[in-house]
């Protein structure tokens, strides 16, 4: 993933854990993914995960006003913050937090789409050290189930120009699924469900992050013992061997054989 000023608008450029405790999330993923931890300059209660010494997330402390389940939020890269505001609510979608300052030059806002599946985007510099290729640890890539894939493909292509004609992107089906690519690169899959159905009530809308491991049944296990639970065990599917985990607090996310 390339740092926001050299990213063209609408590329996945960071991604957040907001969790009730910033020292049982750092506890739980350093047993589970190996990370380390670095102090940022946006106060005590945010941390960025390192792995191999590069960035991989940044997770922060939910305010005790908005204690609940953990959630891992994907964030988008935009040139406009308040354009972009606009796009989504013209769109359907609804802008919940923000645009609000976040750091020196830079606006981050929380939005979900007419689904209810929620994202971020992120206008200005991004945090010092964030990779800026797709190894260096950034995740695999993000992964939308939801229920119309085509409806939130078509939302997403429209908000971030993923399609434009002077954009890099390339949107393609593929096994049931849209898949965004850079250069060849997976950036983002739209996975979806009872589409031609009535809204299947099972199938919340949701982004998955993806992380990548040498060894999924490993990874497995150490959430277990770590207290955490799995949400669907190891398979292989259109993406490679994987597995759905959560963590402690509730925070759900995805590992990848590496």
């Amino acid at each position: 993933m390339k740092p926001i000023g050299q990213a063209r608008p609408g590329f996945p450029c960071w991604v957040s854990l907001a969790a009730p405790s910033l020292q049982a999330a750092q506890e739980f993923y350093t047993a589970v993914l190996g990370w380390t931890w670095r102090p940022t300059g946006l106060g005590e209660e945010f941390r960025t995960a390192l792995f191999g010494g590069a960035p991989v997330a940044g997770v922060g402390a939910l305010a005790d006003s908005l204690r609940g389940a953990a959630a891992w939020t994907p964030f988008f890269a935009v040139a406009d913050a308040d354009a972009t505001a606009a796009h989504i609510r013209e769109r359907g979608g609804t802008v919940g937090v923000g645009p609000l300052p976040f750091g020196t030059g830079r606006r981050a806002a929380l939005a979900a789409d007419p689904d209810g599946a929620v994202f971020g985007f992120w206008a200005g510099e991004a945090l010092p050290g964030w990779p800026s290729g797709p190894a260096g640890g950034a995740p695999a890539w993000l992964e939308l189930r939801t229920r119309d894939a085509f409806a939130a493909a078509l939302f997403y292509g429209e908000v971030f120009g993923w399609a434009a004609p002077e954009g890099s992107c390339t949107v393609e089906y593929e096994n049931d699924e849209v898949i965004v690519r850079e250069e060849g690169r997976k950036l983002a899959v739209v996975h979806g469900g009872a589409v031609e159905q009535a809204p299947d009530p099972r199938v919340r809308p949701r982004w998955y992050v993806h992380f990548r491991v040498p060894d999924v049944t490993a990874a497995v296990a150490a959430a277990r013992a770590a207290g955490g639970t799995v949400a669907l065990p190891p398979d292989a599917s259109a993406t490679g061997r994987q597995a759905i985990l959560c963590d402690p607090d509730g925070g759900l996310f995805t590992v990848t054989a590496a």
